[in-house]
């Protein structure tokens, strides 16, 4: 039976993640502390207030050295460590000290790109690439048929999604698009894949882009997508190791 082997979350969109053991989900809401920030650029307006496109904030298809970046939540401070193999760890308060993450970050951003000038607190959801509240999932053995098709050992944390299951053939998560998915106690509706732009490209852990992973998907598989979309509609809690199956 397919089963959760990875749990992800993203603090700050595109800018690090972190590992769980388990996570209680809630009813038509992304995961807790998933994308809670967003990282707005200096030709940007968002503000948090709202839902916002990707393309208003800093992301790894344009500054792929943050794909290199982890992060741990201290939940009841709100307090973020970052960490990036080329820099020292930042501990800092984002509703406080956002000066000491924006010159942190600012080390590894090209110049010739728009910079980063401040962080926005997702107010209504979190800043998923979505327009809803949701959930991302992959199989890894999905992945794996990806992988053979390059030269490398691709990491899975290049798609940066929120859940990791094996026990599935290749593709087979697509057919459960408009179905609903028992995933340990919780239940999530599956709304679309994910269509995937440049940010896989980048190493996450080394920050470098170094394989075309949008040409692979298209040259093989003759699309664009990887991974799929989720909606929670029956709240509960993950943990690794709990099954997953189609209702």
């Amino acid at each position: 039976m397919p089963a959760i082997r990875a749990i992800w979350r993203h603090p700050i969109k595109a800018h690090g993640r972190e590992a769980l053991d388990r996570i209680t989900l809630s009813e038509g809401q992304t995961m807790p502390w998933d994308r809670a920030w967003a990282v707005a650029h200096e030709l940007s307006d968002a503000d948090g207030s709202e839902w916002a496109h990707c393309r208003k904030f800093t992301r790894a298809s344009e500054v792929p050295a943050i794909q290199a970046i982890t992060t741990r939540v201290e939940e009841k401070s709100g307090v973020l460590t970052l960490q990036h193999p080329e820099l020292d760890d930042l501990t800092f308060d984002p509703n406080k000290e956002q000066d000491a993450f924006l010159a942190w970050v600012r080390q590894i951003m090209p110049v010739a790109r728009p910079q980063s000038v401040r962080l926005v607190r997702s107010v209504a959801q979190g800043m998923t690439d979505t327009n809803y509240p949701s959930i991302s999932l992959i199989n890894l053995a999905s992945h794996a048929a990806v992988s053979q098709e390059t030269t490398q050992d691709l990491s899975e944390l290049r798609w940066r999604c929120n859940i990791h299951m094996d026990g599935l053939n290749a593709w087979e998560e697509f057919d459960w698009v408009g179905k609903t998915i028992r995933a340990g106690e919780a239940e999530l509706r599956i709304e679309e894949p994910i269509e995937r732009c440049k940010v896989p490209a980048a190493n996450p852990m080394t920050g470098a882009q170094d394989t075309d992973m949008v040409g692979t998907l298209m040259r093989a598989f003759g699309h664009m997508n990887f991974g799929i979309s989720a909606v929670v509609t029956k709240a509960g809690t993950l943990t690794l190791g709990d099954s997953v199956e189609p209702l």
